[in-house]
């Protein structure tokens, strides 16, 4: 299967470059750039020299840029499409996207525009399409240039245009760059349905000069910033003071921001793909797909049904890692035989608890605050679903606790990103015998959480990457409630800050005061209620 797929699109490649290489002139193409409009009297410029404009009014600049061409490194949108064909569309849309590659690469920029977008979009629910808010800010802000968010900080009111979709980047550039106005071509939607057809060029171009002339043209400079083809296509030597040209030699020099460049912080993303899908990576993972089902399967069954002194050497052959920091202070310190020790995790994905009791080979209770019933019924330890109240929760928990150890996830949910969330203060009440633990994963193909998606396969696809891993790490024990110095209502709340502090300490994670329901309503405009059936 691997050979036909090389041999497919070899052929293609092939093809590609013996049809096109003979028109391209990167000489003409730069000099009939640099002329047109020459004689219109506006100063065009190369973009680097734009780094050194330091002279700008925050009030009297209107910034214009190509999301395209200006903002983002990578100079193909294909990766962007096929985040939207596989996390919208499923498995099967996504297969046919990559089957079309050799297909785009032979037509021009814009009919490749529009067949991406039919295969993509075509019948997708608008109502139920949250990919541009929820999966790709991640991957856009990852790939946004330095230089060009150097240029945003010193520029006033800003408006990014594009020719993609403007589903897919509105709320990118609202929500985590700041940017006044969006500019993108309409999907049509007919009775709650995308089309997969985009609304003609000359109803984003009439956005953008409505934008510019309720700005006032003569109250402040404009100024454009975009690619060779982009400042033609929106016109943009008839508004602007001056515009800078970008090159695709500029693009190959500039650095990528890191996440502590970041204007506003991402704490919360939804999907299952955790890489960028360029054409090879996508075809990678489908090759992949077989293997992994299979890997998947057989690491399942090893966990869930056999002990652990066979399951976790299986498990490490398999790929998996799984690393263990104990805390030797803590197997004698517990000298009360008739409680068990309360176990207080950070949330990464489902499987914490049982890589938890993997790690100290014991038997343990997990607390939920929400499973499927699915994953109840396939889970190899011990699972109690808490019902969300503070009286039921507690009666639940001290009868655990009796019974033996117990280990609880305060945050009610899972976060993908360094950050904890507010740690609900509920354990902080049930025990003295309080040990904080810090967990960790890393996965390089699929996510094994989601918010919108089937609960249910969050482990299936977890174990189905290559070589996930887990860090586990013990720190020290911490006294509960009753013994904690100043008691009263307030304490509670002291304990749970005080072990949500040392885990983030100790994985070097941010702390957040956000919930459960502010992921929820933020990635699946929902609340996190998961269905008992």
């Amino acid at each position: 299967m691997a050979k036909f797929f090389m041999n497919y699109f070899s052929f293609f490649f092939f093809l590609y470059r013996l049809v096109f290489k003979p028109s391209k002139n990167p000489k003409t193409f730069h000099r009939t750039a640099s002329n047109i409009h020459a004689n219109e009297g506006k100063l065009y410029h190369k973009y680097p020299s734009f780094a050194h404009e330091a002279n700008l009014s925050k009030d009297q600049t209107l910034l214009i840029f190509n999301v395209e061409d200006a903002l983002l490194k990578s100079p193909s949108l294909f990766p962007y499409f096929m985040l939207v064909a596989f996390e919208a569309g499923g498995l099967l849309r996504a297969f046919i996207l990559i089957l079309s590659y050799p297909l785009l690469c032979l037509v021009g920029e814009d009919m490749r525009l529009k067949i991406m977008v039919f295969v993509c979009f075509f019948g997708v629910k608008t109502k139920s399409f949250r990919v541009g808010s929820a999966v790709l800010p991640k991957f856009f802000l990852e790939d946004v240039a330095v230089e060009t968010l150097e240029v945003l900080k010193k520029g006033g009111k800003k408006v990014g245009f594009s020719n993609v979709p403007r589903v897919m980047i509105e709320s990118f550039l609202r929500d985590y760059l700041d940017i006044d106005f969006v500019v993108g071509r309409e999907v049509k939607v007919f009775r709650g349905y995308f089309l997969g057809v985009m609304e003609d060029k000359k109803q984003s171009n009439a956005a953008l000069e409505t934008i510019i002339g309720s700005q006032g043209l003569g109250n402040c400079d404009v100024i454009g910033i975009s690619g060779f083809k982009g400042s033609l296509q929106y016109h943009l030597s008839s508004h602007c003071k001056e515009i800078y040209l970008v090159r695709n030699a500029d693009k190959r020099s500039w650095q990528r921001i890191r996440r502590d460049e970041y204007l506003k912080p991402l704490i919360f993303h939804d999907g299952r793909l955790a890489f960028m899908p360029t054409p090879l990576a996508t075809l990678a993972m489908f090759m992949w797909l077989p293997f992994g089902i299979t890997l998947s399967m057989i690491r399942a069954i090893s966990g869930i049904l056999l002990p652990y002194r066979l399951s976790i050497p299986i498990l490490a052959y398999s790929g998996f890692q799984l690393s263990l920091s104990p805390n030797p202070s803590l197997r004698s310190s517990n000298t009360r035989k008739t409680r068990g020790r309360l176990y207080v995790c950070n949330h990464k994905t489902l499987l914490d608890p049982l890589y938890l009791s993997f790690s100290l080979q014991k038997e343990l209770t997990a607390v939920t605050y929400s499973l499927s019933r699915v994953s109840e019924l396939l889970a190899p330890i011990k699972t109690v679903r808490l019902a969300r109240d503070r009286d039921q929760d507690s009666k639940m928990m001290e009868k655990m606790l009796n019974e033996g150890d117990l280990v609880v996830c305060p945050e009610g949910t899972t976060c993908r990103e360094p950050y904890l969330l507010r740690f609900s203060p509920l354990f902080a009440e049930m025990s003295d015998d309080i040990v904080p633990v810090a967990m960790d994963s890393h996965v390089s193909m699929f996510y094994g959480t989601t918010a919108g998606g089937l609960k249910c396969l969050d482990p299936l696809f977890f174990i189905m990457n290559p070589r996930p891993s887990y860090n586990v790490r013990v720190l020290d024990g911490v006294y509960g409630l009753s013994s904690f110095l100043g008691g009263g209502e307030r304490s509670r709340f002291d304990v749970a800050n005080h072990v949500q502090s040392e885990i983030g300490k100790a994985l070097g994670f941010g702390c957040t005061r956000l919930t459960r329901r502010d992921k929820y309503l933020i990635l699946a405009g929902n609340e996190g209620i998961v269905n008992k059936s």
